[in-house]
């Protein structure tokens, strides 16, 4: 697992600079293989024809115009025009075919890393913010996608054009082409000097633009907290400096990688304006006019692929570092998933076993350790005890959300960690502490879990929590939409829909995590009915902390020191008037 970091924490690079991205990479690459071909092909040939004009000027200088050959002069007027029109068409065509391999890159890289993260375990969401998760899915994935169609093309085109422009140099006039050729080792000493400075410098700019972003993200959740404790100007003066380091680095990285170009442009301005005073001063008469034009624009357009692969150069090490992380993101290890073995939970009747189960969220600091018990199928089982001693997470273990240290959960004499994760979780219905509710429509978060259920069974859902007496009173009642994390509904509103959510999937096994913490007392009262309704003939595990709710559950676990330290009914823990006890009295004295 990936270190724990914080919004102002720069992330670290696992792997030093390698080619091995390039090689993953590659998958994507080959899925659009032929359009890159032919996108390629086209420029090639587009490259090819625009060559050919510096040899009409030259034939037009030398031999029409000493012989008056007006004729000549048009023909080779008409064939320049035709050569640019053609070699602009091609390069349009190709630019219409990359467009469309860039976004099918983009496709494929962003599908790829979203279904992995939808294995992830909560652990990694727990250890990272949110933000800076984000800004690998959506920013960096652009970045790559460039970089791995157009960057890749580009690259390859613009070394043809290199060697079909030192062909053409060399038939032009070989002493000539030597002079535009001297200035390559001078360039190629710049580069490899800026190299090192320059790949830091981009990395500085994506911890930093990363580091905004997770903090932008985390303010906007938090908004009504920050309103709430009048945290506005202090969040804004954060928002501030984490934006001055962004843009200080971002100034950086560009004056390091602008040194690349202004060394390729004053370089190349040396050599062209070396290669006339050789041109005139050494070779002419012998070299006509003519071929010094000629290889004047030889050397123009030698130099502009040149500064073209400086600027590769540039975006292939910032697209270096982003493909780290996104590369660092896919490497996450999916801790829970199926095992090779892994076969289908069978219908389940809902007996659930601990066989002294030991869990810790960080290494050997248990939370439960050598639990054991049993609760047959259709028995409903209240979790109690003090905040932190395990109640939830001993649901989360039965839902295999995180997997156990030591020992077994049994389900109907099945081991969880040897069946399918699908076939487990689709036989329960789990309702945890945060209400989440999506983007979308009424309807559409209540099947959330069952997109094949019917309007008349949404209904019925609804009821059961008594959730459609305000769903009734909304404009499209069912279909209303809803804004992201319900944002117009209360607090009770969103756990009543939850609730809705949870009921429709029909679960053999049910999990209710705080179900009624946000509901006001009527609600409550209606809401208990369509619980008892629920829990009949389905095993069931209750948190809660209004003791009231679950009196009448089969069995009450109260939760302490890493395991059971009492088990009954309300009347047996009462009877122990033990911890328990306590509590429930504790409660009745506050009411």
């Amino acid at each position: 697992m990936a270190q724990r970091n914080k919004y102002d924490i720069d992330e670290e690079l696992e792997t030093p600079f390698n080619f091995k991205h390039l090689r993953r990479s590659y998958v994507y690459i080959r899925r659009q293989l032929k359009k890159m071909l032919f996108a390629l092909a086209l420029s090639c040939v587009s490259s090819i024809v625009a060559l050919t004009v510096p040899q009409m000027v030259e034939r037009a200088i030398d031999v029409c115009v000493p012989n008056k050959d007006y004729s000549g002069l048009f023909i080779l007027a008409a064939l320049t025009a035709a050569a640019i029109v053609g070699s602009i068409m091609l390069a349009k065509a190709r630019a219409h075919i990359m467009v469309k391999v860039g976004q099918d890159i983009v496709f494929d890289i962003r599908s790829d890393l979203f279904a992995h993260m939808q294995q992830l375990p909560f652990t990694y969401y727990d250890s990272r913010p949110h933000g800076k998760i984000l800004v690998r899915v959506v920013q960096y994935v652009n970045t790559v996608s460039n970089m791995l169609s157009n960057g890749i093309i580009d690259f390859i085109l613009e070394i043809f054009n290199l060697v079909f422009i030192v062909i053409f140099m060399l038939f032009t006039s070989p002493r000539l082409a030597l002079v535009v050729l001297a200035g390559l080792p001078v360039l190629f000493a710049v580069l490899f000097s800026i190299k090192p400075a320059q790949r830091r410098a981009w990395q500085a700019v994506s911890n930093k633009n990363s580091n905004l972003n997770a903090y932008t993200a985390e303010s906007i959740n938090g908004m009504r907290i920050t309103q709430v404790f009048t945290r506005e100007k202090a969040n804004a003066e954060i928002f501030r400096r984490l934006a001055s380091n962004s843009r200080r680095a971002w100034i950086k990285a560009s004056m390091i990688s602008n040194l690349v170009w202004v060394s390729v442009d004053n370089i190349s301005q040396v050599i062209t304006a070396f290669l006339y005073v050789v041109g005139v001063l050494w070779t002419y008469p012998a070299v006509s006019f003519g071929v010094i034009l000629a290889m004047g624009n030889y050397s123009w357009r030698f130099w502009q692929p040149i500064n073209r692969l400086s600027q590769i150069y540039n975006d292939f090490l910032t697209a270096i570092a982003y493909l780290e992380r996104i590369f660092d993101t896919m490497d996450e290890p999916v801790v829970i998933g199926d095992a090779p073995d892994a076969y289908e939970l069978p219908q389940i009747k809902g007996d659930v076993t601990f066989e002294n189960v030991t869990f810790g969220y960080d290494g050997d600091n248990y939370v439960l350790k050598d639990l054991s018990f049993s609760i047959p199928a259709g028995k409903s089982v209240a979790l109690v005890g003090p905040t932190g001693a395990g109640k939830t997470t001993v649901v989360n273990l039965i839902s295999r959300f995180y997997d156990i240290n030591g020992g077994r959960i049994l389900i109907d004499g099945h081991d969880i960690s040897k069946v399918t994760l699908h076939s487990l979780r689709s036989q329960m219905g789990i309702m945890l502490q945060d209400s989440f509710i999506f983007s979308g429509t009424v309807a559409e978060n209540i099947k959330y879990g069952r997109l094949d259920a019917s309007d008349g069974q949404i209904a019925a859902a609804a009821g059961v929590v008594h959730a459609d007496e305000f769903i009734g009173q909304m404009g499209e009642k069912y279909g209303t939409e809803i804004k992201e994390r319900g944002s117009r509904l209360s607090q009770g509103q969103k756990q009543l829909l939850s609730f809705a959510r949870t009921i429709i999937s029909d679960p053999k096994i049910l999990i209710l995590d705080e179900a009624t913490s946000s509901i006001d007392t009527k609600t409550e009262l209606y809401v208990q009915e369509g619980i008892n309704h629920l829990l009949s003939g389905r095993t069931s595990f209750i948190i809660a902390h209004r003791l009231s709710t679950i009196r009448h559950c089969d069995r009450i676990m109260y939760i302490k020191d890493q395991g059971v330290s009492e088990y009954g009914t309300h009347d047996e823990l009462m009877a122990l008037n033990g911890d328990y006890c306590q509590l429930y009295r504790s409660q009745l004295q506050e009411l």
